[in-house]
């Protein structure tokens, strides 16, 4: 327990976790505005840009993460948030334009049987 034994700090320790819950950070809201993100969407930092206002410091904390590119679940794991929350912090980002989403490339044609053997040899390797 981390507390200086003040009546205000009585309530807060290292195991009780982060003081501001996560629908707090988002307003209560529960989806992102304009885009969608996929969990293996690459995100990157926009070099250069302002933002127009201040940011949060979940906000100033996913900026910083994304300059250079990044997965929203990456992000979502190193900021220990629900990705529900994630997403709904980068959309916002998206909009005020400090941050811009990459799709992953697609496979043009489908794996090999002994691609997808390596892989299940590697995994169980694990």
């Amino acid at each position: 327990m981390r507390s200086s034994g003040t009546a205000d700090e009585a309530w807060y320790d290292d195991e009780a976790g982060p003081v501001a819950r996560p629908y707090t950070m988002t307003g209560g809201r529960t989806a992102p505005t304009g885009s969608q993100f996929d969990l293996i969407a690459l995100v990157v930092a926009r070099r250069g840009v302002t933002p127009p206002t201040p940011l949060f410091p979940e906000q100033a904390r996913l900026v910083e993460l994304c300059h250079h590119p990044v997965s929203v679940a990456e992000v979502g794991a190193e900021l220990d948030l629900p990705l529900g929350t994630v997403r709904v912090l980068l959309g916002d980002l998206l909009t005020a334009g400090l941050i811009e989403t990459h799709d992953p490339p697609m496979l043009s044609e489908l794996p090999t049987e002994d691609l997808l053997q390596a892989i299940l040899v590697g995994l169980r390797g694990l």
